[in-house]
């Protein structure tokens, strides 16, 4: 079989994927959700003409250098004065209060002087002074937040505003994660003289979790059929969205994860592309559910799941932005020219203080076993298939992995 380009492969991962069903959320669960629909103001922000300072309400008129005017009464947030403002006349006004009819400007505290119920102006104002006018915020219909995007702080500050207690997101997605071999234990259990400890997992449903998913974990599969079968049957009755495998998708005696799954009904989509880390990608459907056969080096693993899990995630979202951002940098060091492969290179910036270009400095050295290299790296440079070698200063496109939060 042909190794499949990473372009090629990733359409073929996001293709024919039906978007999540909506579901509606109280406004305080709905932070790094995905929106469903448009959201629009259900009312007026201010509703009414609002002082922005503590002061007097006016006519402007009425207001110049040196004017002393009457105080007929108080105007407080939530307390609005409900007569009107006549000539000569001002009404002690707060921060946020409605400012009464007849008023069209608020004079500062600070430039007036109090002589009992009576209020010197030492400094005139112009119309419409210190006052935010009716609907200097939003109006009632105006469209704020847009499908596809993730809910942020900012967002349910508006949405709240606008007098949303409930906001239509989509559903998380459920993404059921099975680890496979006998060499693998948890995190603290007893490492036999011939095992390593599971990593993958965690890596993997903390990238989930991060991009709005929720994580199914079927735990660690041994190296047979039954064990395998059973697990794959368990993510069905969960109704799993997606099945991630970690592993068992090469080409080796005990790699059985492909046949299993054949052998419950997948639909392979592809199997190996030209990427390195990350050749043996398996990708298939059963039934409704996607299949991301992951490989097993931890390297491999992470580098698959943000070049291809990730933009499934979001596409089952109905995301606008389905992939990490790329973005342009240069090397900082010289860099062999490459194969057919396309390559993914753990590296570090090195930040150009006087020019403000970023550099990349390449991590040593490029296993796909190693995690301590993995998790030094601020990014992933994108090396083409048959890029020729680089100088330092060329110019590369990067994956910003710190901009994604991984």
């Amino acid at each position: 079989m042909s190794l499949l380009p990473v372009a090629d492969a990733l359409a073929k991962v996001v293709a024919n994927v039906t978007t999540l069903p909506a579901v509606n959320v109280p406004i305080q669960l709905a932070r790094g959700r995905t929106l469903a629909s448009t959201i629009t103001a259900l009312r007026t922000q201010p509703n009414f003409h609002a002082s922005a300072m503590d002061g007097y309400a006016v006519r402007a008129e009425d207001a110049s250098d040196g004017a002393t005017l009457d105080l007929i009464g108080e105007s407080a947030a939530g307390h609005g004065y409900a007569g009107r403002v006549g000539e000569k006349q001002a009404v002690r006004i707060f921060t946020g209060a409605p400012v009464p009819d007849g008023a069209d400007a608020v004079v500062i505290q600070e430039n007036t002087r109090r002589d009992g119920n009576r209020v010197i102006i030492e400094s005139g104002v112009q119309h419409g002074a210190n006052i935010r006018g009716r609907g200097l915020d939003f109006a009632e219909g105006t469209e704020a937040l847009s499908p596809g995007s993730v809910i942020g702080p900012r967002d349910i500050a508006l949405a709240a505003a606008m007098n949303h207690p409930r906001l239509p997101v989509r559903r998380k997605p459920k993404v059921a994660i099975l680890a496979t071999g006998d060499e693998l234990v948890l995190p603290g259990q007893a490492v036999g003289q011939d095992q390593i400890v599971a990593s993958n997992t965690f890596a993997i449903a903390a990238l989930v979790e991060a991009e709005g998913g929720e994580v199914l974990d079927l735990g660690i599969a041994s190296d047979d059929f039954p064990a395998l079968e059973a697990a794959i049957k368990r993510a069905r009755s969960e109704k799993a969205d997606i099945l991630v495998t970690i592993g068992g998708a090469s080409v080796g005696d005990h790699d059985l994860i492909q046949t299993a799954l054949t052998r419950e009904g997948m639909t392979l989509g592809f199997w190996k592309i030209a990427m390195r880390p990350g050749k043996p990608l398996l990708h298939g459907r059963l039934g409704g559910m996607h299949i991301l056969g992951l490989p097993g080096n931890p390297v491999s693993s992470v580098v698959c799941s943000v070049l291809f899990l990730v933009p499934l995630l979001r596409t089952l979202l109905g995301r606008s932005e389905t992939g990490l951002a790329r973005r342009k940098a240069v090397f900082a060091a010289p860099w062999p020219a490459n194969d057919l492969r396309e390559d993914y290179i753990r590296a570090r910036f090195i930040l150009d203080d006087a020019s403000g270009i970023i550099k990349v400095a390449p991590l040593a050295p490029q296993d796909s076993s190693l995690v301590s290299v993995l998790q030094r790296a601020d990014c992933l440079v994108i090396r083409p298939p048959f890029a020729p070698e680089a100088k330092p200063g060329d110019v590369c496109e990067i994956i910003d992995l710190r901009a994604a939060g991984y």
